[in-house]
């Protein structure tokens, strides 16, 4: 079974570079995107055979060679010399248009995309791709499954469900797997393994401790001396684990809202997983029914509102600054979205079928004179104004919302 992808039709009108690079966490959904993308026009690679892994690793002249485009290929960290052979084939596709006389030119005339490179160890594929194919490559991250798209495709689906099974696609695609004994293997497999070693960590059951208190943190300021204490491990190895974390998409770091950009990236940011499913596991909840009535579910609904605003952004290429914003004296807001030089929308997440209105904090509105309301984004409900200045959103409608600001 297809679960369309938000970002398919983003990902499919561009064509101004000849490489494209899907980068995203492993199983959610890259290499399944590039065949439906292909039409059977692309051939499929996939690096994960050590085979064909050596021959692009030893001689990529004459792997591609004997795979001309257009090409798919999948989980290319393990194959960094392969990058210098395509910028070369790039380069010589450019010059060629270059030199081919205008007449025979049709303008306009994009590029058309004949690589498609998929990778899910962001760490490795930072370092080959930044220093050999910049300026040749657009990029393109893909995440696990947005609710929008797990609803779309399965419209009868309980939001407790969602956010207890997380966004990974097999899960929701293979009714035969259970979804705990999936999501330890991933866990262990993937990151404790595949982020962690590639990153050089090699104590694995102290990151593996430092992961899951960091779990039971979603929606919270990161205290990374706490987190220290709490593990047995130093406060800056704790910051370099959670800037790997970070780096792999696995946790989101939600800087605050400060008009002076030194204050902002020096105080401290809220912890969030992209990936509800695994916060959920990484917490040990086995079971729908005690999350939802435990202290813990208002943090993993937060969370699950920010994951669906920060894939939106990345599955429609909306490059939207996002912060939360506190005072010294406690008002808060969960998430502000700033969608056009002087348009913010103000987002607050409330575990609540029936919520009281908010009003904006005073001092909130001397920052933001232009926002008139606040959104209150709820697990199920419909969408309606609770007060002049509060709307209700079910989550379930976020994305929908969202599209209205995105055009």
């Amino acid at each position: 079974m297809w679960i369309k992808r938000d970002i398919f039709d983003f990902i499919q009108s561009a064509q101004g570079f000849y490489i494209q690079i899907i980068i995203g966490p492993r199983q959610s959904g890259k290499s399944s995107l590039c065949i439906i993308l292909g039409k059977d026009e692309f051939k499929e690679i996939n690096f994960d055979d050590l085979q064909t892994r050596t021959l692009a690793q030893t001689d990529p002249a004459l792997f591609l060679s004997l795979n001309p485009p257009p090409l798919v290929l999948d989980e290319v960290q393990y194959v960094p010399n392969l990058f210098s052979q395509l910028k070369l084939l790039v380069d010589l596709e450019k010059k060629k248009k270059i030199l081919t006389p205008s007449s025979m030119k049709i303008e306009p005339s994009p590029h058309q995309v004949r690589y498609r490179l998929t990778g899910s160890n962001l760490i490795l594929l930072s370092k080959n791709v930044s220093e050999t194919l910049v300026g040749r490559a657009q990029y393109f991250y893909l995440n696990t499954l947005s609710v929008s798209e797990i609803v779309h495709s399965f419209p009868t689906v309980t939001l407790s469900e969602i956010l207890f099974k997380g966004g990974l696609p097999e899960i929701w695609t293979n009714p035969a797997l259970k979804v705990t004994s999936y999501l330890n293997d991933y866990i262990m497999s993937y990151i404790q393994k595949d982020v962690a070693q590639s990153a050089g960590i090699e104590k694995l059951s102290e990151f593996d401790k430092v992961l899951r208190l960091l779990s039971g943190r979603v929606g919270q300021l990161i205290n990374f001396s706490e987190v220290a204490r709490d593990s047995g491990v130093k406060s800056v190895t704790v910051k370099e684990w959670t800037s790997v974390l970070n780096k792999s998409q696995l946790v989101y770091l939600l800087l605050p809202f400060e008009t002076n950009l030194s204050n902002r990236l020096i105080k401290s940011p809220k912890l969030y997983f992209w990936d509800s499913g695994l916060a959920v596991r990484l917490q040990g909840w086995s079971e729908i029914s005690p999350m939802c009535i435990s202290p813990m579910i208002g943090g993993l609904f937060e969370n699950l509102v920010l994951g669906e605003i920060i894939k939106f952004k990345n599955n429609y290429g909306q490059d939207w600054p996002l912060y939360f914003w506190r005072t010294r004296e406690g008002e808060e807001i969960d998430f502000i979205l700033q969608t056009a030089p002087n348009e913010w929308l103000a987002f607050d997440a409330k575990w609540s079928q029936n919520p009281s209105p908010e009003i904006l904090p005073t001092n909130f509105k001397k920052y933001f004179p232009h926002v008139d309301k606040i959104i209150l984004i709820t697990p199920e409900g419909e969408e309606k104004m609770l007060s002049k200045q509060c709307l209700q959103l079910p989550i379930k409608k976020l994305s929908d919302f969202l599209k209205k600001f995105s055009l």
